[in-house]
């Protein structure tokens, strides 16, 4: 797999990769979508040629390997509550730069995008490219998003964002044209352009036309006090935030650049997302893509999701989904007309266990810190018998970190303290000052016993293996109470240090490169169950949370700095590899196994998706790389 093409240090002018003599050449076989004829024929819209931008972004499918489709349908996806309406700004991938899917760095969105020194950023635009309303997308919403949102100070209290910081220093930000906008840093900033492709991207674009009418610097006063009144909101700041929301499209009134615009607001039990008429990309003929109409998201509990998609209920579906679910699934295919295909899950631990550094509790807190005792958590655990028993001995046992496929993998960090041994185990916690006491449950310091509260708000994958690692650690004199809970209160409690351990899946990003940051060995978030304190430190530079403390700990948040500021892809990749040294070392999250097999249910009729893929948040968006706006059904469904 190709590194990602930053080629930050020379100026390098990266061009869409297809040119528009090609989709002019297709042009006299391009069709108008039938779903958007009649409000075509009313005048409601322009015809395609005049919606789609000058240059749009063409698709080669062939080369994709896939088939030209045909437009129309609605295709239907199961989610467990509203909030997930979140995944279809992320199944999108409408990006101003993207990654394809051998991991390089392309123009979407942006017509082109210049880099020089590494600190430079020329960002051009295509012309005639609209918002889902039909108005200009331009460098005023780039102005606006930066001059009157991310440094607004009521709209942005912390200030910008920290990826637009290098060592605390913002960009020099110009218009320098309609179409064309320059971010200007001191130092390098290798950040930046993986942070526009990210699945949950870094928004520096926004619907100026629209949002201004929500701003207090564009809107009269009275006016906006009863805008206001009418939402039932705070104030403004409230008001404007909640307006603004793109990666959870809530707001049916917001323009979009994503294939898809949602219709329903919240709350509601099934979302409806139509075509974007204005959509800039096309395939090779010329037709303006997406080819499918309608998206339909039902809102479902977690727990029957998977018995749903086995009766026919879904045509794309790989959320929710497990890999034991997967013979009762090909059963419900043969009867409902789908095929379950196998991608490769994407992240470095299917189930990873972070001991919170932050607890409050001072004696779990000081043991939580010692490495030897996160060391002999890991030793205890089988990992060959979780994988045989869960996963059909078709994962693999490893810490977690980096993915095989990865050019950042190494044995060393792969198996770092994952060897199942329980005599080490012990050794390690009697080492510590762990004496045993009744039942063989070992004593903290102060006489408490070491039993852990688990906290988890996974499904029952989560659970089930949770079962066996606290046999694990029974047996090394460790007792575990497992609790189940909301996604929101459990970040709200480890945050406020009430957490001890909680569970979620490992590394997002298994595949990285030396160009994606490594963000995620080091704190810089207060989502961060292991150190979350120390995340929030960083997040808010230093206004709130606790500044790192351990030595290890802060060398990583060093190195991660010297990553941001980085020139060369060599002294990134340099970084990368003592970060991962380190952080699989110092076992600051306990691996289970990866390369689990992930189910993916597919509607037969549903053309144009990949037998085999990765199945991950980050770096590929799930399904976003993998651009469903290409997805097609054919005749008759």
């Amino acid at each position: 797999m190709s590194s990602l093409a930053t080629r930050l240090g020379v100026r390098v002018l990266f061009l869409s990769s297809i040119l528009l003599v090609a989709a002019q050449a297709g042009s006299a076989a391009a069709e108008e979508p039938p779903a958007l004829k009649e409000a075509v024929a009313s005048g409601e819209l322009p015809p395609m040629a005049e919606r789609l931008p000058d240059d749009p972004r063409v698709i080669d499918l062939s080369a994709q390997g896939k088939s030209p489709g045909r437009y129309g349908g609605t295709l239907t996806m199961l989610m467990s509550n509203a909030k997930d309406i979140r995944m279809m700004t992320i199944y999108g991938y409408s990006r101003l730069v993207g990654f394809n899917d051998n991991l390089d760095l392309v123009p979407d969105i942006l017509q082109s995008f210049e880099v020089e020194e590494g600190r430079i950023f020329t960002l051009k635009l295509r012309p005639g490219h609209r918002w889902s309303d039909g108005h200009p997308f331009t460098a005023e919403d780039f102005r606006y998003s930066w001059e009157d949102v991310e440094t607004d100070p009521d709209l942005s209290r912390s200030g910008p964002s920290q990826v637009m910081l290098v060592d605390g220093e913002p960009p020099v930000f110009e218009v320098v044209d309609d179409l064309t906008v320059r971010y200007t840093w001191s130092k390098p900033n290798p950040q930046f352009l993986p942070s526009l492709a990210g699945a949950s991207p870094n928004y520096i674009a926004v619907p100026a036309h629209y949002l201004r009418q929500f701003h207090k610097k564009h809107t009269d006063a009275a006016e906006l006090d009863a805008k206001v009144a009418e939402a039932a909101v705070r104030d403004w700041v409230a008001l404007h935030t909640v307006k603004a929301r793109a990666y959870r499209p809530e707001n049916p009134d917001l323009p979009t650049l994503e294939p898809w615009m949602n219709t329903t607001p919240p709350p509601a039990e099934r979302f409806l997302f139509k075509r974007n008429p204005y959509f800039h990309r096309a395939d090779s003929a010329g037709n303006q893509l997406p080819y499918i109409d309608e998206i339909f998201m039902g809102i479902s509990s977690e727990d029957i999701i998977p018995a749903k998609t086995g009766s026919g209920d879904s045509d794309l579906q790989a959320r929710y989904l497990r890999f034991d679910n997967y013979t009762f699934l090909k059963q419900g295919g043969e009867a409902h007309n789908f095929e379950v295909k196998l991608w490769r899950d994407g992240t470095g631990s299917q189930v990873a266990y972070l001991p919170n550094l932050n607890v409050n509790d001072a004696g779990w807190r000081e043991l939580f810190r010692d490495v030897r005792f996160r060391r002999a958590l890991s030793l205890a655990i089988n990992r060959e018998e979780i994988n045989q028993q869960f996963y059909f001995g078709l994962a693999h046992p490893a810490a977690n970190t980096v993915l095989e496929g990865s050019p950042l993998f190494k044995p060393e960090y792969d198996q770092a303290w994952a060897q199942h041994d329980v005599e080490l185990a012990n050794k390690l916690l009697d080492e510590i000052g762990l004496e045993r006491g009744d039942g063989g449950i070992r004593k903290l310091p102060d006489g408490r016993p070491a039993e852990i509260i688990i906290e988890m708000a996974g499904g029952t994958e989560e659970s089930d293996v949770t079962q066996l690692v606290s046999e694990y650690w029974k047996a090394i004199g460790i007792k575990v109470f497992p609790r189940a809970m909301q996604l929101d209160n459990l970040r709200r409690r480890f945050l406020a240090g009430d957490t001890m351990m909680s569970i979620w899946s490992g590394l997002n990003i298994g595949l990285a490169t030396a160009d994606m940051p490594p963000e995620e060995l080091a704190p810089v978030s207060s989502v961060q169950g292991n150190w979350p304190k120390w995340g929030q430190y960083v997040e808010t530079g230093g206004k709130a949370g606790e500044m790192a403390d351990l030595p290890e700990v802060q060398k990583l948040s060093e190195l991660f700095q010297s990553w941001r500021t980085s020139s060369t892809t060599e002294e990134r990749r340099a970084i990368w590899h003592e970060m991962l040294a380190i952080y699989t070392d110092q076992v600051y999250t306990i691996g289970t196994v990866n390369g689990v097999l992930q189910p993916v249910v597919v509607r037969k009729s549903l053309n144009n998706v990949p037998d085999e893929g990765i199945y991950a948040f980050s770096p590929v968006a799930y399904f976003g790389v993998y651009m469903p706006d290409t997805f097609w059904f054919s005749a008759g469904d």
